[in-house]
């Protein structure tokens, strides 16, 4: 029986923790098979991102072509992509291909503060990729800087702007609660039916943050890689990012916002959730 494979198109962490490099473990982490598309380079580590070297469009299409006229890919996740152009070159690709199962991550700014969409980017990302994506995966920032507003500060207003975002194009849309207050962090998923799924965590206390957009992201695109419904596949990567994140002290990467660990259910002790700093949840 062949491996289901899933494809990220994102761009490059240099310090391995976000973007493509933490797409492709946690694909490998679930039992997916992972291809990738290099849409930006970017130096960057825990403490923050320093340069960013985009992908000339033509190569990223290139790329595109490359890998799904040859491999069985059945969901792609898309993350970060800092210029209008090469949103264009990706949309032109997915229709060229037929690409259906899509999860868009419309990664705007890093963990560390540092922006990774330009201004002039957001309206070639909701007029060309959200329409497009199977589902979208904001935090309660992106949600509102996708549309315009003040961010949610209820569950009730989360799930209002989830509505606005289908709205705006989105077929499914899980907003992330991670950047709020109380005690747990409440994530909302809207699905394209309209029916609205509130899954509720303890709120971590922990700096090590970096990549767990992107991690949650394409836990995602793996469940619904080997099939699994887009409820189910929510809920299991969200499982899988909470472990990830519980363990991350062990690794002890970097000066800054540390890396999840992604393997913690091959190479991983027991979670340490010890040396908090800061709250976060799955995905924030």
């Amino acid at each position: 029986m062949a491996a289901p494979i899933a494809l990220t198109i994102a761009g490059s962490d240099s310090s391995g923790g976000a973007g493509i490099q933490a797409d492709l473990k946690t694909f490998s982490a679930l039992g997916v098979y992972g291809a990738s598309v290099i849409v930006a380079l970017t130096a960057q580590n825990t403490r923050g991102v320093t340069g960013i070297h985009d992908v000339p469009p033509d190569f990223i299409a290139a790329q595109i072509d490359s890998v799904m006229s040859d491999l069985a890919v059945k969901a792609i996740k898309i993350g970060m992509v800092s210029q209008a152009a090469s949103i264009a070159a990706i949309a032109a690709g997915l229709d060229r291909h037929r690409a259906r199962t899509i999860v868009l991550d419309p990664v705007m700014v890093a963990a560390s503060g540092a922006r990774l969409l330009s201004e002039s980017a957001t309206e070639a990302l909701i007029s060309q990729l959200l329409p497009r994506a199977t589902l979208i995966t904001p935090n309660l920032p992106e949600a509102a800087a996708l549309l315009g507003l003040d961010e949610a500060r209820s569950v009730e207003e989360m799930e209002a702007q989830g509505w606005a975002l289908q709205v705006l194009g989105a077929r499914s849309v899980l907003i992330k609660g991670g950047h709020g207050d109380g005690p747990d962090a409440v994530d909302v998923l809207i699905d394209a039916e309209g029916s609205t799924l509130r899954l509720a965590s303890p709120r971590r206390f922990t700096r090590n943050t970096h990549g767990t957009g992107c991690t949650l992201s394409s836990a995602i695109a793996a469940g619904l890689a080997k099939g699994l419904h887009l409820t189910q596949a929510v809920r299991e990567a969200k499982a899988y990012v909470t472990e990830a994140i519980d363990a991350a002290g062990q690794l002890d990467i970097g000066q800054g916002h540390g890396p999840v660990h992604h393997f913690v259910r091959w190479w991983g002790g027991k979670a340490d959730t010890r040396g908090a700093l800061a709250p976060t949840s799955a995905g924030s």
